[in-house]
């Protein structure tokens, strides 16, 4: 405690210095927390952009495999020439696709944006532990989306062995086009993201130990911050684990090693690499792949459960089996990430260890599941967009967790492995469920960020076709890949076995294409509402968390004067005193945490 009331002193001291801040001061090479979650969410949107466009794409190619689009000739250059796209550049869109959505969307778009927004504001502090390092953790992550967005437009082409980068295919220069240069500034773009992560992390996990304000115990914490400091807790211990397969990789790709290669052969020519395995950096490459799913997860979940007990006006259930559950989750993470590697020949025994641990994190996930449910039971719903993100969060996270019960048996997954289903899967789980928590958050936290209000009506206009359009591309995608439809291919063609299933590529194709569109929906409702909204109130929705009493007008160390004292958990709502005759504030149905506890009150069990 000690540590944050320096800390706080220290920055109040220097509030006054800052107020002459230039430009680039301001609004590039900014400390505060609050700027940077901005620039964080700007740079995912922007990268999603991209993502997203490349999904259209690649799409278009399976819905009509063979057709002249000028679209091709127009952004594909020499790889769409007369229309038509190279089946080269087809993976290579897949492997940049997956790239963004993983990592520069999901992981910084979420971490990045609230992580910085929320932890100081919802703990007390004045901004995060180091405010530089924040500084710099952002300005490599954007170093990094500069080098992968550059890879576009290396000759070669970019990056081509799909999101997971596997060798042979990624270690030996020479395999084909998209091994070369757009390849080595893959792996180059991804060390930057991996520094920009840790740093972040680091910063976080610091920020929420040592600088809570008076009274935030660790059991007053909003669940946003525990899925954020647990979060940042996964990203400590697996990303290095990347950071080694990455280097390791640029060695063999260019200093002769031979960590992932052995007994290789290129066009009769063999090569002299000896002793290594590609089923090592699988190995690698999944310790941080499946916690990976989690990181992206965790923040998604923990706004969920800010939003929905706000707007069911209802405490949390289940608070404490909530932390519980995030803390298993975080803890099995490390331990399934084998049941990606049924099929490379892993010893049986271990399959079913990896079986076993996959079934098992079912377990806090389903308690999550149940617990959102249970608060939305019988609640006073308010059924704004950021709450309807929420509830589509929790019906993804459901019909896409059911799957992965089928893939993480290891006898089951040997049959579906590598088809659509496990792209079905995994979009709904990971891509679905995180962007409807991603959405939830813009929706919710705009005010704070930008002092306006979003157009609920386009809201509402961008959920409803969301929802429909992303079961819509997804759902029938379980059923291509149980007919066995691989996954990566760029036509189907040449199998007269498929033919049957080109209409279903047609018909996701056309739902992807809509569900696209109205995303730009949501770009307008952004963009004008952050100069022309409606001012938000000091606290539109009526929340309990320390993040609404500070002003609307950003100032530099969140709080004028003092810092706020916490004497009660983060959920008081509905909140009535003992002969329940009457609301402990007159006509509030909520009470903030800085609202000291009074005599007629219970004190909360939660």
């Amino acid at each position: 405690m000690s540590v944050a009331l320096e800390h706080n002193a220290e920055n109040h001291a220097h509030e006054h210095h800052d107020h002459k801040q230039t430009f680039i001061e301001k609004y590039i090479f900014s400390t505060d927390h609050k700027m940077i979650s901005k620039q964080y969410l700007i740079t995912g949107l922007i990268m999603g952009i991209v993502g997203i466009a490349m999904s259209i794409l690649f799409r278009l190619q399976l819905a009509w495999p063979g057709e002249s689009f000028w679209i091709f000739d127009a952004l594909l250059g020499k790889f769409g020439k007369d229309g038509v796209m190279d089946p080269s550049i087809y993976l290579a869109l897949v492997t940049i696709h997956g790239t963004i959505m993983v990592f520069f969307v999901l992981t910084a778009g979420l971490s990045g944006t609230f992580s910085n927004l929320l932890i100081p504001l919802q703990i007390g502090a004045r901004d995060m532990a180091s405010g530089f390092m924040n500084m710099i953790s952002y300005w490599l992550f954007f170093i990094s989306s500069v080098i992968m967005l550059s890879s576009l437009f290396v000759e070669s082409g970019p990056a081509s062995a799909g999101w997971t980068v596997y060798p042979p295919l990624s270690a030996l220069p020479q395999a084909i086009s998209g091994s070369g240069l757009g390849m080595t500034l893959w792996l180059v773009s991804m060390t930057f993201f991996i520094a920009s992560s840790l740093l972040g992390s680091l910063n976080y996990i610091v920020t929420v130990l040592n600088l809570r304000t008076k009274g935030m115990s660790m059991t007053r914490l909003p669940l946003t911050v525990w899925a954020f400091f647990v979060t940042a807790i996964i990203g400590v211990v697996s990303f290095p684990v990347l950071l080694s397969a990455a280097l390791l990789l640029l060695m063999d790709r260019s200093f002769g090693t031979s960590f992932f290669l052995s007994d290789i052969y290129i066009q009769g020519e063999v090569l002299a690499y000896q002793g290594g395995s590609p089923v090592l950096y699988e190995h690698l490459f999944w310790f941080l792949g499946h916690p990976e799913v989690y990181i992206v997860l965790l923040p998604a979940l923990g706004i969920t459960s800010e939003v929905i007990a706000t707007n069911a006006r209802k405490p949390i259930f289940g608070y404490r089996a909530m932390i519980a559950s995030i803390l298993a989750i975080a803890f099995l993470s490390t331990v399934v990430w084998g049941h990606h590697m049924f099929v490379s020949g892993m010893n049986p025994f271990l399959g079913s260890v990896f079986t076993f641990t996959t079934l098992l994190i079912a377990i806090p996930s389903a308690v999550k599941a149940f617990n959102y449910i249970t608060t939305l039971w019988k609640g006073n719903l308010q059924m704004n967009p950021g709450m309807l993100f929420s509830i589509g969060l929790v019906s993804t996270f459901i019909t896409g967790g059911l799957t992965g019960i089928i893939l993480g048996d290891s006898t089951l997954d040997i049959n579906v492995h590598d088809t659509y289903f496990v792209v079905a899967h995994f979009h709904l789980v990971m891509g679905v469920s995180a962007l409807y928590g991603l959405f939830a958050g813009v929706y919710h936290w705009f005010p704070k960020m930008f002092g306006r209000m979003m157009n609920k009506n386009l809201g509402y206009v961008h959920f409803w076709i969301t929802a429909i359009g992303s079961y819509g591309v997804f759902f029938p995608m379980h059923f291509i890949g149980m007919a066995g439809l691989p996954r990566r291919y760029y036509t189907n063609t040449a199998f007269p076995y498929f033919d049957d299933l080109a209409n279903v590529n047609v018909l996701i194709t056309v739902f992807a294409i809509i569900t696209a569109a109205v995303q730009l929906v949501f770009l307008y409702n952004f963009i004008y509402s952050i100069f022309y909204g409606k001012k938000a109130t000091q606290n539109p929705w009526e929340s309990t968390t320390l993040e609404w009493t500070t002003p609307v007008k950003h100032i530099h160390g969140n709080w004028p004067g003092e810092l706020p004292t916490v004497y009660r958990w983060s959920y008081d709502y509905s909140k009535r005193n003992k002969d329940d005759s009457d609301y402990v504030i007159p006509g509030q149905d909520y009470i903030p945490q800085n609202v000291p506890v009074q005599d007629n009150e219970e004190e909360t069990m939660h």
